[in-house]
């Protein structure tokens, strides 16, 4: 899998169209959760296109500090569901992380981690604050990677 990071303005409509379709497919349709994917907060996000065979099969946005929490964050954390098996989410994950280094330097990183996904999270160094909530019907939970 090839990534690539991309601001939104760089995007082409193709991938703008296929990484909309990947998530709506995995959130919307997989998941059953009826919510607001397109929330006007891509134009201010960086996006990680996790490429194969000319395909969008992973895919998260990043925000720098203050653009969506406090802290710089990466969410939309999706991978197609007959790719998982490669373990194409560790990878974009890191991905994700240097991005946010290396745009945004050492710096704290929160997410809204769907509350089963808390070990995967785990793995990638994000701690458990504490905080559980429901966020479109499905529990979550807020994590924090420190520097």
């Amino acid at each position: 899998m090839d990534i690539q990071v991309k601001a939104f303005n760089k995007l082409t409509l193709s991938e703008l169209y296929d990484l909309l379709k990947l998530r709506s497919e995995v959130f919307v349709v997989e998941q059953e959760c009826i919510y607001q994917d397109i929330d006007n907060k891509d134009r201010k996000a960086l996006h990680l296109l996790g490429i194969k065979n000319d395909k969008i099969v992973a895919y998260t946005r990043i925000f720098a500090p203050g653009h969506y929490f406090e802290y710089a964050s990466i969410g939309r954390v999706v991978v197609e569901k007959s790719e998982r098996k490669y373990g194409y989410g560790h990878d974009i994950m890191k991905a994700s992380i240097e991005v946010v280094y290396n745009n945004f330097g050492p710096t704290i990183i929160k997410i809204s981690a769907q509350e089963y996904l808390q070990k995967f999270y785990e793995n990638h160094q994000f701690v458990f604050t504490g905080k559980k909530y429901l966020e479109d019907g499905i529990p979550h939970i807020e994590m924090i990677k420190s520097v």
